[in-house]
């Protein structure tokens, strides 16, 4: 049974004596993937769990606060993603300035052998640890040899000659890029967001939309994008899907989206919001917590001549946008 350990300091005993790999993992890709299988067949050899151990906030959040990036990933939803490659444990270990200012050695000692009492270990040839970040493979290496804990290398995985990485797939996604990004990942990029109320223009026109804030994720640029709705959490306690939709005519899960993220010039908005026209669905989600997978990139935001015009670009965007979910293989 996968478990999920959310900013714990103590490690428990199920999940100690096994196979670990130690990292971010943000946005979980094709080389995290190569990685989770490589633990997992480790830990099948040792007879222990196999152990992801990762950090909240990111490393970068305390260090350069100014500089931090924005998330790919929730935590849960990453954890999800983890355990599908046959993970056992994810510990999301509470990241404090102290931690940090531990030497390599140090951490080695006190999180791998004593906390986590790792029989195995597999790390990315990039993998770095300790203050200042002194600690690398080399080390992990040796200091892994003198506790007689099991070491195994991967080599990164590349796409087009370059390394599939986190800040690859987060460049990819503040350029509009999604086709691209989504090549890299596992699974098609999410944001998620709760559903707030809007000014109702888009009912007026025929294209009523889900006005989405408190995104807690990178967002893409200004654009209009094909997407479809993965998850949608009801706003009270105890509900569920069904119920944020019942005063519609269908559950939005599965249904294109064309997402429109920026301004509205053709009428004069110049403030930038994340508008979800769900295409089918014409049910009130005010207060839901909606989720929604980005596929591609369709258009610019432009202002256009009347309103007419404007309807005929939106019914073009719904068509591609169905067209888009349709091509894809559905989970």
């Amino acid at each position: 049974m996968s478990l999920f350990y959310h900013d714990t300091m103590k490690i428990p005993v199920e999940a100690q004596g096994g196979a670990v790999t130690i990292g971010n993992f943000d946005g979980v890709h094709r080389g995290h993937r190569a990685i989770m299988r490589q633990v997992r067949g480790l830990a099948d050899r040792i007879g222990g769990p196999a152990i992801v151990f990762t950090f909240d906030p990111p490393p970068a959040r305390l260090l350069r606060p100014n500089e931090a990036p924005e998330a790919l990933t929730s935590m849960e939803r990453r954890a999800q993603l983890l355990q599908q490659f046959g993970i056992d444990h994810v510990i999301v270990y509470p990241t404090t300035l102290d931690l940090l200012q531990l030497e390599p050695e140090e951490f080695f000692a006190t999180v791998i052998v004593d906390s986590l009492k790792a029989k195995a270990i597999a790390e990315g040839e990039n993998f770095r640890f300790g203050k200042r970040r002194r600690g690398d493979i080399a080390l992990l290496q040796h200091l892994c040899v003198s506790k007689g804990i099991e070491f195994s290398l991967l080599k990164l995985e590349q796409e087009n000659g370059d390394w599939i990485s986190s800040t690859r797939i987060r460049s990819e996604i503040e350029a509009g890029n999604l086709k691209a990004a989504n090549q890299l990942l596992v699974e098609p990029y999410r944001i998620s967001g709760i559903v707030s109320q809007g000014d109702q223009r888009g009912r007026t026109i025929g294209f009523p939309t889900a006005n989405l804030q408190a995104i807690p994720m990178l967002c893409p640029p200004i654009g209009v994008y094909a997407a479809r709705v993965v998850k949608l959490k009801a706003a009270q306690p105890g509900g569920n899907a069904n119920d944020v939709a019942a005063t519609g005519n269908t559950n939005p899960v599965g249904l294109p989206v064309a997402l429109h993220i920026g301004p509205n010039p053709t009428f004069g908005v110049a403030a930038l919001k994340v508008e979800a026209h769900i295409v089918g669905f014409h049910g009130d989600l005010y207060g839901a917590s909606l989720e929604i997978e980005i596929l591609d990139r369709l258009r610019d935001v432009h202002r256009f001549a009347s309103k007419e015009e404007l309807v005929s670009q939106l019914a073009n965007d719904v068509e591609k946008a169905k067209a888009a979910v349709a091509s894809i293989k559905l989970p």
